[in-house]
C-alpha cells in the first residue's frame, strides 16, 4: 500500500509531447523538447502501430534531443509522436525478489507471474555512499573456494576483479563463488552474456539452492547497448536494497567489459571521439561509478563485488583491464596456460592480489601464504628449465624444495565445480603440506 500511494503521489497530472525528426543509424532525433528533459531522461516512442518504445536521451545536437532506445524501432519513422516521462528512472524491490531473474528494466523474466513492489523507490543510477561515512570492510568472507580463501582472501565489502580471456574459466568459478559463498544474499549480473549460456548458468551452475537466495539481472548480448549498459547498474541497486536491509550481500557481475563497450556504443552514438582502443571518455568516468557502488555501506550491511573482466586477446594492460585494476581493492588473474595444463580453476597465484588480505589474517596464516608463494616463485623461474631436463637437482636447495612441493601445492589449487572447500579446511590443508619446510625454517 505504501509503494502505492507513493507511485500515486508521483504521478504528473500533464502529458508533455515531442516528435521524432529523423532516425541515424541508433539515434532517433527528437524536436520540440526543449527545457523539458536532460541526460538520462526517458521516453516513449510510439511507433505507426501504436507500439511504444522506451528510450533514452544520451546527447543533443542544437535544440534536438538525440534519443537511443531500449528497444526496436521498426515502426517508428518521421512526424511519430513521443511522450517524455517524468522523473528519474527507478525500481521498487523488496525481499520477495529473491530467487527470481528479472530484466534490466526489472520485469520478470523467469515466468514465474509478476514481481512484488517494495516501499520505497531505489534509483539506477544511485550515487556511492559518501566515502567519510562509509564502514571499512569486515572480516573474511567465506568464498567455496580454495585458491580464493587461502591465497587471496577476501573480506566483506571488498571488491575484487576477475581478469580473464575468453574460454578460461571464469563463468564456472563464477558459478563456483555463486553456490558455495557465505553471503546472506547473492545478486548476480549477467551482462551482454550469451542467451544459450543464461539458462545453462541458473539451471545447471547456480541450481535450485543456489537461487533460492539470489537476483539474478540478465540482458543478453542481442539487446541493445542500453539494456546491458542498465543491467550492471540494475545489479546494483539490487545489491544495494539488501544490503540497506543489513545483509552481507555479494555481488557478481559477468562482466565489466560488456558494460564499457555497451557504454562506449552509446558514445560514439551521441557523438563522442574515440580515444584509448576506440573506448570514449565517457566510459573512463562511468566505471569508477558503478564499481563504487560495491563496498562497505554506512550501516550495517556491505556489498562484497567480484566484477569479472574480459581481457582482449590475453593483454591484461589493454584499457578497460587497466582501468578497473586501479578501481578495485584487488585482481584475481585466469591464465590460460594454466587452464591448458587441465588445472581449475586456473588462477595464477603469483600474479593476482588481495590488498585486505595481510590485515585480516593472523600471523600464523600469513606466514604459510608467503612460504607457499615463495616455493611456487621459484618453481616458476626456472619452469622452463624443469621441463625441458635442464635443471640439475642439487644446484639450488630452494628449487629442489619447489620441485618436491609442486605436485601437491598444484592438486591443492585445483578444485571440481562440485566441490566446497572452507577457509579453515583450505589454512588446514596448506599447513600439512607445508609442514616439513616450516619445521625446517623454524630450526634454522
Amino acid at each position: 500500500m505504501q509503494a502505492l500511494i507513493a507511485e500515486i503521489a508521483a504521478m504528473s497530472t500533464t502529458t508533455r509531447f515531442a516528435r521524432v525528426v529523423a532516425v541515424q543509424g541508433l539515434v532517433v532525433e527528437v524536436a520540440g523538447v526543449k527545457g523539458m528533459v536532460g541526460i538520462g531522461s526517458r521516453m516513449r516512442l510510439v511507433g505507426r502501430d501504436g507500439r511504444e518504445t522506451l528510450a533514452e536521451v544520451v546527447g543533443f545536437s542544437e535544440t534536438r534531443a538525440l534519443a537511443m532506445p531500449f528497444g526496436p524501432i521498426d515502426s517508428v519513422g518521421m512526424g511519430s509522436r513521443v511522450i517524455i516521462e517524468d522523473g528519474t528512472a527507478a525500481v521498487f524491490p523488496c525481499d520477495q525478489w529473491l530467487g527470481r531473474v528479472v530484466d534490466s528494466l526489472g520485469r520478470p523474466v523467469d515466468g514465474g507471474g509478476e514481481l512484488p513492489r517494495g516501499a520505497e523507490a531505489y534509483p539506477l543510477r544511485r550515487q556511492p555512499p559518501p566515502a567519510h561515512q562509509r564502514k571499512r570492510v569486515g572480516a573474511k568472507i567465506e568464498l567455496g573456494v580454495r585458491a580464493l580463501n587461502t591465497f587471496l582472501s577476501c573480506c566483506r565489502g571488498q571488491r575484487m576483479g576477475i581478469f580473464a580471456g575468453s574460454g578460461v574459466g571464469k563463468s564456472s568459478l563464477l558459478s563456483m563463488l555463486a553456490r558455495y559463498s557465505g553471503a546472506d544474499v547473492i545478486v548476480i549480473g549477467l551482462v551482454g552474456e550469451r542467451g544459450r549460456e543464461a539458462r545453462e548458468f541458473i539451471e545447471d551452475d547456480l541450481g535450485p539452492e543456489g537461487l533460492a537466495r539470489s537476483v539474478v539481472v540478465v540482458a543478453t548480448s542481442d539487446e541493445s547497448a542500453l539494456m546491458r549498459r542498465q543491467a550492471a547498474h540494475m545489479t546494483l541497486t539490487v545489491a544495494e536494497y539488501f544490503r540497506d536491509q543489513g545483509k552481507d550481500v555479494l555481488c557478481l557481475m559477468d562482466s565489466v567489459t560488456r558494460f564499457a563497450m555497451a557504454q562506449r556504443e552509446i558514445g560514439l552514438s551521441g557523438g563522442e571521439p574515440p580515444t584509448s582502443k576506440g573506448y570514449t571518455p565517457t566510459v573512463f568516468a562511468e566505471l569508477p561509478k558503478l564499481l563504487e557502488r560495491a563496498g562497505p555501506g554506512t550501516g550495517k550491511g556491505s556489498i562484497t563485488g567480484l566484477f569479472t573482466v574480459l581481457v582482449e586477446g590475453d593483454d591484461h594492460n589493454e584499457p578497460v583491464a587497466d582501468a578497473v585494476r586501479g578501481i578495485l581493492d584487488g585482481h584475481i588473474v585466469l591464465e590460460r596456460g594454466i587452464a591448458e595444463r587441465g588445472r581449475f580453476p586456473a588462477v595464477n597465484i603469483l600474479r593476482s592480489v588481495s590488498r585486505t588480505m595481510p590485515g585480516c589474517n593472523t600471523p600464523e596464516q600469513n606466514a604459510l601464504v608467503r612460504t607457499a608463494r615463495r616455493y611456487m616463485a621459484a618453481y616458476e623461474d626456472m619452469s622452463e628449465m624443469i621441463r625441458l631436463g635442464a635443471y640439475r637437482q642439487g644446484a639450488n636447495p630452494e628449487v629442489d624444495t619447489s620441485i618436491e612441493l609442486h605436485p601437491a601445492l598444484e592438486a591443492f589449487l585445483s578444485q571440481g565445480k562440485a566441490e566446497e572447500a572452507s577457509l579453515d579446511e583450505g589454512y588446514a590443508a596448506l599447513a600439512e603440506i607445508l609442514a616439513p619446510v616450516m619445521e625446517a625454517d623454524d630450526g634454522e
